[in-house]
């Protein structure tokens, strides 16, 4: 577990628990939360670097102490693995007291990461809990997903599955592969079987001035991405612009998604007969 949030109205409709779960099988360039994407090998590199002591390295393993950390979050940038040692391990009954404490101020519960699927039985799980606990039952489960998981692993996952968010880093597969170190085809399968499910809770389009090839050269969308989106049916869409915060390397360098540059994407998405369409509230 990377971490976890009580209360959050931007993780799915309402007022949601939120877990993010660590380790990612993506490598997305530009992403905001790089420290999530790998998991801990306990090789100790954090620890002589961490300014309040709150690492130490004792048979092997890295510990972290929480009363002393100041959340400086030197330890994430001194990481090769893009990992954080601040992380702890949750048991689905530890979560369901957590859901219970909050539970009366509560429409669900999403699960995040880093990428949820990749601690899929820990998903299938928790969510059965949830479904099978008479006091928790009122309580959807969703899911913050990258698309990569194979229709075996979503299969085993629908039945507990009120619905998943997923991104679509970019329509072409060059593109796609270059904003997120891996191909578009599983993630279009898994837009395509959830759509079917009737558990598609919302695709998410990424807007990187001068990656993104959602428009063609005069602001129409996209014509085979059109295609795709209008045969998943009335989904809605949340469009998000990329920004700087918390990435490294070479997506420093990109341009950040302008307020209007995002409308403009929004409005061929409605010309297209797409949507609705959401845009983030602040940019």
């Amino acid at each position: 577990m990377s971490r976890w949030l009580p209360f959050s109205c931007v993780d799915g409709p309402g007022n949601r628990l939120v877990l993010f779960l660590q380790g990612c099988n993506f490598a997305c360039p530009g992403c905001h939360n790089p420290h999530t994407i790998g998991l801990c090998d306990h090789c100790g590199d954090c620890v002589p670097g961490c300014p309040s002591g709150a690492l130490t390295l004792h048979e092997g393993r890295v510990s972290w102490q929480a009363a002393r950390c100041t959340d400086c979050d030197a330890c994430l940038d001194l990481c090769p693995r893009s990992a954080s040692p601040k992380t702890a391990a949750m048991t689905v009954a530890e979560v369901l007291a957590l859901l219970r404490r909050y539970g009366p101020l509560l429409s669900g519960i999403t699960v995040s990461g880093g990428e949820a699927t990749t601690q899929l039985p820990f998903v299938i799980a928790l969510f059965t809990a949830i479904k099978g606990a008479a006091d928790l039952a009122h309580l959807d489960c969703l899911l913050d997903s990258n698309g990569s998981l194979a229709e075996a692993g979503w299969q085993r996952l629908l039945p507990v599955l009120d619905g998943a968010m997923i991104d679509l880093k970019g329509w072409g597969d060059s593109v796609h592969h270059m904003l997120a170190g891996y191909g578009r085809e599983r993630v279009l399968a898994s837009l395509q079987l959830l759509a079917q499910a009737g558990k598609l809770a919302e695709v998410r389009l990424l807007q990187v001035p001068g990656q993104s090839d959602y428009l063609v050269a005069d602001g129409t969308l996209e014509g085979g991405l059109a295609a795709f989106l209008r045969a998943l049916g009335p989904v809605p869409i949340r469009l998000n612009g990329f920004r700087h915060h918390g990435v490294r390397g070479a997506a420093q360098g990109w341009p950040e998604a302008t307020r209007e540059e995002l409308e403009q994407l929004a409005a061929a998405l409605a010309v297209a007969g797409l949507g609705p369409v959401s845009l983030p509230p602040l940019l």
